[in-house]
């Protein structure tokens, strides 16, 4: 007798640990489903029933159970309600992601399936449950074909549409849709037709966002494609290029997970490494991933792979919508698609035979997950990488310090550098502005004097500027303007967070509190304010500026990409199109212009507010600040006019923005690492975040504070030397939607077991009802 381990498909850690149902020995009905692993099934549980996922099966004599379970006490599976989402390596995925991020083993299940394609339970207001079918599927098309009638076919004379639908098909095969969008209701006509074997109606498979014929529509029985693909060509490889492709190549073969960082300057040329180290990959068998963050899945991107590989690329996106990922996650599974491009959920697509992982810009906060299971990208890829004897490649040209350490101590992991651009090129002159010392002169402008004379001479030569305003929405500190000095926790080394409410700032990490002051410490100065300006008035005072500059003036557009302009559908594309199409144009935006843009007109590029990242309440501040201000500027001078950037600060003295505008990782580096190593932050330790939110402050705050004693009650019998864990704190969202919210941290060595500590203690733990706690290992950040 055949026994499945399932999955329900209900997120809690109640219910963290697989289900054993009988298999029925009754084949599947005609038209149904198996049950086998990977499979969604419909199973009894308790008094209705429930949808779940097979993760295993096991096969034992008649009369026996599996260890532990009494064999008269095992309920029958319903049904299978789908076909396989995954297999068995994806069932070993879900249940380590689920331990190592301490996540709902559903939720880490749901990872592999379908976008928007699962069967659900649902309430009915009758109160009880039943199965709900997927809410997108296949979209089979019906098309009319001449039949063996058709060429001798003379309709009457009063069947007028019967010789409209003929005459349409004189030109080719049509779809049904089409044909009823000309003429009307054809149902009966056609039927008629058919049965004269003047036409044959067929069913194809159609795959939505995609005109048939268009690279990624797959070619065979029932669909559309395209034949007689020429990839486009190979440009010759750099010294540095070619010794990259070496080095990826070489760990493929060896088969053993390794990981190859590629380091390259904007411009170096990282992408034709990826797509001759796919190629390679392709011409030994093998698939690949190719993973980029969100905002740089632009059509320019995807163009750049399928102009290379043609229709086998798939491409899974948060842009799409449902149908059209499922769309092409159902491509993937087919087997026609060998390269997948897409943001970090495209790791867990069906793709078979996996030879290499790319992850490009891998320093990119997106990589992680924000939700349960809130997994890093990187280190799911590694793991995969380990189990399918494929290789990981990390490309950046600001690669996070967790990699470089990782290069330096871990033999797996390869560091090869690509220091120069791939057209010889130089990068960019940085000049670094000191908004203290204009405002000290008293200029009172958001614009520098600096920046104000580049954008005239920039613009009224017909050429484009980018503007970068380094903006998060709730970074609300102190600065000083006549001095730049911003409060900093004596104990922490991160900026203290101005709360309106009872004018007091609070260290995030520690508690540590204080009033706030009315003047500057530093220098007496009364100019001490929240610092940040959103795109929109920056927009409006650019929009002045340019007006009353001779030779610019209104006819030179303002394009605006932030979160309110980009949300729509195609808004991406549309926005960078509108730059583009522009002679001379300011392209400002937020952090999803820093990369990914490739114009070679572009010659100005400039850093509103240097200060705003740098300055949060998180470790990590210098380390995204020296990223963001070194990646923006490889947008400037990428062809053969010279570019220029210039980067406003108060602290035009802090070592990431030295650091940035010098080119100079070392000089960062000398500063950043001795304190993360006083600190305990990594790369040196591993950390957890402990979250508890809801919408009682009290309640929260309890909660915190029972957690904290268990938790320190936990580390100090099972933990060990190095190991800490931080009293409860309000986050820096302290109160987001309505929901208040506390966090503690937990501190181990590299060499500690975080989540083997963490978990007995969380699948133990009983959920409050008014309270919410979440672990994020290894967070991005802790604010």
């Amino acid at each position: 007798m055949r026994f499945a381990s399932v999955i329900l498909d209900i997120p809690t850690q109640a219910l963290d640990a697989p289900y054993t149902y009988a298999v029925p020995e009754a084949p599947a009905e005609a038209g149904g489903y198996d049950v086998e692993v990977g499979c969604a099934v419909l199973v009894p549980f308790g008094h209705r029933q429930a949808v779940g996922f097979v993760v295993g099966l096991q096969e034992l004599p008649d009369g026996e159970a599996p260890a532990g379970i009494d064999a008269a006490k095992v309920k029958p599976v319903v049904r299978a309600v789908s076909p396989a989402y995954f297999d068995e390596e994806g069932a070993a995925c879900a249940q380590w992601l689920s331990e190592r991020y301490l996540a709902p083993l559903s939720s880490c299940v749901r990872l592999f399936t379908p976008p928007g394609g699962v069967p659900r339970m649902v309430r009915a207001q009758a109160g009880y449950w039943r199965l709900e079918e997927p809410a997108v599927g296949e979209v089979d098309d019906r098309w009319v074909l001449p039949g063996a009638a058709f060429d001798g076919f003379e309709p009457r004379k009063n069947a007028v549409k019967q010789a409209s639908i003929v005459e349409a098909l004189q030109a080719g095969e049509l779809r049904v849709a089409e044909l009823a969008a000309e003429f009307g209701a054809v149902s009966s006509t056609l039927k008629a037709l058919e049965k004269q074997g003047v036409v044959r109606i067929e069913r194809r498979r159609r795959i939505r966002g995609m005109p048939p014929g268009s690279p990624g529509v797959p070619e065979g029985p029932g669909t559309s494609g395209t034949s007689g693909f020429t990839p486009s060509p190979k440009p010759p490889l750099t010294a540095g290029q070619a010794s990259a492709l070496a080095a990826i190549d070489a760990a493929r073969e060896r088969g053993a997970g390794e990981v190859v960082l590629v380091d390259g300057v904007t411009g170096s040329g990282k992408t034709e490494v990826y797509l001759q180290a796919i190629e390679a990959a392709l011409a030994a068998g093998r698939t690949a991933c190719v993973l980029v963050p969100e905002i740089s899945l632009t059509p320019q991107t995807v163009g750049r792979f399928r102009g290379r590989f043609g229709d086998t690329v798939a491409v899974m996106h948060s842009r799409m919508g449902a149908g059209e990922r499922y769309d092409q996650w159902d491509f993937i599974r087919s087997g026609a698609a060998r390269v997948v491009v897409g943001a970090r959920s495209a790791l867990f697509t069906p793709l078979a035979n996996v030879g290499l992982i790319v992850i490009d810009e891998e320093h990119e906060g997106s990589y992680k997950q924000d939700s349960a299971p809130r997994y890093h990208a990187r280190d799911v890829a590694v793991w995969m990488a380990r189990r399918a004897g494929a290789a990981v490649v990390l490309g950046s040209a600001t690669p996070s310090i967790e990699a470089l350490y990782a290069c330096a101590k871990d033999p797996r992991w390869h560091h090869v550098e690509l220091p120069e651009r791939a057209n010889g090129r130089p990068l960019p002159a940085v000049q670094v502005v000191d908004m203290a010392k204009e405002f000290g002169g008293g200029s009172r402008s958001m614009f520098s004097r600096a920046l104000s004379r580049a954008l005239a001479e920039e613009l009224a030569a017909g050429r484009k500027a980018v503007l970068l305003l380094n903006q998060r929405g709730f970074a609300k500190f102190l600065l000083c303007r006549e001095c730049g000095f911003v409060p900093e926790c004596p104990s922490c080394s991160t900026s203290l967070t101005f709360h309106e409410r009872g004018n007091f700032l609070i260290c995030h990490h520690c508690g540590y509190r204080v009033t706030a002051p009315p003047a500057c410490p530093e220098c007496g100065s009364p100019y001490l304010k929240k610092f940040g300006a959103g795109t929109q008035r920056v927009e409006a005072d650019l929009r002045v500026l340019l007006d009353a500059t001779p030779g610019v003036g209104p006819g030179v557009p303002i394009v605006r990409m932030d979160a309110d302009t980009t949300g729509g559908k195609g808004a991406h594309q549309r926005l960078l199109e509108e730059f583009a199409a522009a002679d001379a144009a300011v392209l400002l935006g937020t952090q999803m212009i820093a990369k990914g843009l490739d114009f070679e007109d572009v010659t100005l590029v400039g850093v509103i507010n240097a200060d705003t990242m740098l300055r949060l309440p998180d470790y990590r501040a210098a380390e995204r600040t020296f990223a963001l201000v070194e990646q923006v500027a490889g947008r400037a001078g990428r062809a053969e006019l010279p570019g220029r950037v210039l980067v406003q600060t108060y602290e035009a003295d802090a070592a990431p923005i030295r650091a940035a505008a010098a080119y100079d990782r070392a000089l960062f580096l000398r500063d950043e690492l001795p304190k993360r190593r006083m600190l305990r932050y990594p790369p040196y330790v591993h950390m957890a975040n402990v979250l508890v939110w809801g919408k009682d402050e009290e309640a929260v705050r309890t909660s915190a504070a029972a957690l904290y004693e268990g938790l320190a009650a936990r580390v100090r019998d099972y933990g060990g030397e190095g190991w800490d864990v931080l009293p409860a704190t309000p986050c820096v969202l302290a109160k987001l939607r309505g929901t208040y919210r506390w966090h503690l941290v937990v501190k181990c060595p590299l060499d500690g077991d975080l989540s083997g500590v963490l978990l007995p203690y969380f699948r133990a733990r009983k959920p409050e009802r008014e309270v919410n706690v979440a672990v994020d290992m290894d967070p991005d950040d802790l604010l």
